[in-house]
C-alpha cells in the first residue's frame, strides 16, 4: 500500500455545509448561466454546490463519529437570499448572500463551539456565506443584475471531499 492510500484511509477532508435541494440547484444553475465564463475556468457541477458552514480540513477517521455526534444540534429553519455575484481573489466566482441572518449566525457559532470542544481547528476569518460556482475564473464576467436565489434552509450536512473530479463531495450525514 502506498503512502497516499494509507493517508486516504486514515484521514478524511471534512466540512459542515448547507446542502441545496433540486429546486435551489435549478435556481443556482439559472444564475450561473448568466455569467460569461472564460475558457479554462473550472465550473462546479450542480451536485457540488453548497454553502460551507465550517471547513475542518483533514480529520483523522477515528474522529469522524465524534464530530458527527457533536454536530447534531437543534436546527432553526431560515431562509437565505443569494443575490450578490462576485469575483474573489485567486479566481473564485461566487454568489453571496446579501445578509447574514441571525439564525445562520447562531448555527455557525454553535457548530463552531461544538467543534472547538473537540479540538478541531477552525477558520478565523469572518464568515461570509457563499456558493462557489467556479475556480480559475479570473476573467469571468458576473451578471450586472440577477434574479435572487431564494434558499429555504431546512437542515445541514457533514460532508467529505472525495478527491475525485466527480462527485467532488459526498454527504456523510444530514441534520434536519
Amino acid at each position: 500500500m502506498d503512502t497516499g492510500q494509507r493517508y486516504a484511509q486514515s484521514n478524511q477532508r471534512l466540512f459542515l455545509a448547507l446542502w441545496p435541494d433540486d429546486r435551489v440547484r435549478r435556481q443556482l444553475a439559472a444564475h450561473a448561466d448568466q455569467w460569461l465564463w472564460p475558457e479554462g475556468c473550472v465550473r462546479y457541477a450542480p451536485e457540488d454546490w453548497h454553502v460551507t458552514l465550517h471547513f475542518m480540513g483533514d480529520v483523522a477517521s477515528e474522529k469522524v463519529q465524534a464530530i458527527a455526534a457533536a454536530a447534531a444540534l437543534p436546527f432553526q429553519p431560515f431562509d437565505l437570499v443569494f443575490d450578490q455575484p462576485r469575483l474573489w481573489p485567486r479566481g473564485l466566482a461566487v454568489v453571496c448572500a446579501s445578509e447574514l441572518s441571525a439564525a445562520l449566525k447562531s448555527l455557525h457559532e454553535a457548530l463552531g463551539q461544538a467543534l472547538c470542544a473537540l479540538d478541531v481547528a477552525l477558520d478565523k476569518r469572518p464568515y461570509v456565506p457563499h456558493v462557489t460556482l467556479a475556480r480559475h475564473a479570473e476573467a469571468a464576467v458576473p451578471p450586472a443584475a440577477c434574479e435572487p436565489v431564494r434558499w429555504p434552509m431546512r437542515g445541514f450536512a457533514l460532508v467529505v471531499s472525495t478527491g475525485l473530479k466527480a462527485p467532488r463531495y459526498r454527504v456523510l450525514r444530514q441534520y434536519l
